[in-house]
């Protein structure tokens, strides 16, 4: 797959430069080329290196053309009636992969084996992991990673992130378990095994709290490996005073014995959310 990419990205580079070349035919195939090796599983947006996530902002180009490409086209199902530019995935069996309807997951997304998808969405770029669970009403954005026994609970919005090429989608890790309805966007990145509690929304610029001693410790873009993270608020001032904006608290650490797959609630029990001798 090295030398197909090696080959593919100097055409899209040029592509993404030069409109015009974008109309030929080698451009073309190129990008649904790129596409189709995103579909399969064999391109990915991102990918982990080492201890680093490495951003192919080649393959966000190719997306980004293949819209432009794609004529916007009719389909249905059932008595539906639907009209985009993209198609969704199919041989979803032969790829071991259970969509609960309406779940839909676009083509040039990639789903690895046992992963499953209730009534929710999967956006064109996006990887995710096998065994993965994403519950209803969940959106993964376009590019964005999702590692391998990843939980994503109901109501989740995972932004996408394909513009300016190189920048880095969002990234979850193996193992974590996010949360009903917490949002994530800008390319924030949570790590192995991290649990975020119901209603967190993290953006580039969200303070990430550490709480765990005397004095706060304030973070940005992350959330480490193995963190207990909830929603809480932090004081800003403005020209019409002080107000509590969102933040998100780091309130502890999943011990190696927690199982997996335990629900939220559980493991937050492991944290005293009120301070002793405070009402409950």
């Amino acid at each position: 797959m090295q030398k197909e990419a090696a080959r593919l990205a100097p055409i899209i580079e040029r592509a993404w430069r030069e409109p015009v070349y974008a109309a030929a035919d080698e451009a073309r195939k190129a990008v649904a080329g790129a596409i189709a090796h995103l579909d399969a599983g064999e391109l990915r947006v991102a990918e982990p290196e080492g201890d680093r996530w490495v951003v192919h902002g080649w393959v966000q180009m190719a997306i980004l053309l293949y819209f432009r490409h794609r004529p916007a086209e009719p389909s249905g199902c059932g008595p539906l009636r639907f009209r985009d530019r993209i198609p969704i995935k199919h041989d979803l069996e032969r790829q071991g992969v259970r969509v609960v309807p309406p779940g839909t997951a676009r083509y040039g997304s990639f789903l690895e084996p046992d992963t499953v998808l209730m009534p929710g969405y999967v956006n064109i770029g996006a990887y995710v992991g096998r065994a993965t669970m994403i519950d209803t009403w969940a959106t993964i954005g376009s590019g964005a990673q999702i590692g391998r026994e990843v939980h994503i609970s109901g109501g989740v919005g995972i932004g996408g992130v394909l513009e300016p090429p190189q920048a880095q989608p969002v990234i979850v890790e193996d193992g974590a378990f996010i949360g009903s309805r917490c949002v994530l966007v800008e390319g924030v990145q949570i790590g192995a095994g991290a649990v975020l509690g119901a209603g967190c929304v993290l953006t580039a610029s969200t303070p990430i709290v550490d709480v765990r001693s005397s004095h706060p410790t304030v973070a940005r873009g992350a959330i480490p490996a193995g963190q207990v993270a909830i929603p809480g608020s932090w004081p800003r001032r403005f020209p019409a005073g002080e107000y509590s904006t969102p933040c998100v608290l780091i309130i502890g650490e999943r011990q190696a014995s927690t199982e997996r797959k335990t629900r939220l609630n559980e493991i937050l029990r492991e944290f005293p959310l009120v301070a002793e001798g405070e009402p409950e």
